[in-house]
Parts: C-alpha cells; sequence; structure tokens
C-alpha cells in the first residue's frame, strides 16, 4: 500500500483533519507563536498545546503503521496508542478549558472532530481485525 492509498482509508483523512484542526488550536491558545518551541516553554498551556499537537500528528503515523504492518501483536499495540492519544487528546481539551481559554467553541468543535473521528476509528479498527 503506497502513501497515495492512504488517503482513500477514510480514518486516515479523519485523522489528517483532526491534525489540521489541532495545529489551529495549538496556534490560537499558546502563548508561544513558534509551534516548533512549544516544547521549550514553561507555560501550563503551551505544554498542552505542544502535547495536544504531538498526539494528533502522531495519530495518521500510527495508522500507517497499522496499515502496512503484518503483526498482529504490532497492529494491537499501535491501536492501543491511538486509543490513548484519543483519551489524551480531550483531556487537553478539558486543562485548556480549566486554564482560562475564553473561546471554549474553539475547544468544542476539536471535540466534534473527535467524535468524528473516533467514529470512523472504530469501523477501522472493526474492518482490519
Amino acid at each position: 500500500m503506497s502513501a497515495k492509498n492512504l488517503r482513500n482509508i477514510p480514518v486516515y483523512r479523519k485523522a489528517l483533519e483532526l491534525c489540521v484542526m489541532s495545529r489551529e488550536i495549538a496556534s490560537y491558545v499558546s502563548l508561544n507563536k513558534d509551534l516548533l518551541k512549544l516544547y521549550e516553554s514553561n507555560s501550563l498551556r503551551d505544554i498542552m498545546a505542544n502535547s495536544l499537537l504531538t498526539d494528533a500528528i502522531l495519530i495518521p503515523q500510527k495508522i500507517a503503521e497499522v496499515e502496512f504492518s503484518k503483526s498482529n501483536v504490532f497492529r494491537r499495540r499501535q491501536i492501543s496508542f491511538i486509543n490513548i492519544m484519543i483519551r489524551n487528546i480531550n483531556s487537553y481539551c478539558r486543562g485548556l478549558e480549566k486554564d482560562g481559554i475564553q473561546e471554549i467553541e474553539y475547544l468544542n468543535l476539536l471535540r466534534r472532530e473527535i467524535k468524528s473521528f473516533s467514529g470512523h476509528y472504530k469501523k477501522w479498527k472493526l474492518s482490519i481485525s
């Protein structure tokens, strides 16, 4: 399967959309506008934005690894990581909200995107088992 074929997989496309939205939200909520340097910040908000972005970027990578792997053990491990990252992203949304983000509607958009992704993800998980 080539990279071009990955884009034909609905869960992979949704993961990329989640990535884009996470990047936009991280950029909006962070105090440091250089997203590549968020990890250097001591600000809790920047740390959460960086973690949100990191997990969102890892999800499509893990989906690709599952698609290309022939090992069921490896595939299950990557699926487990994706489950953790989805929970983490929801936690980062709650953390950012508690940190005082005024525009809760942006976080709610991300939550809806996560929910949409989760629907595709559940179907995909069943199809690869």
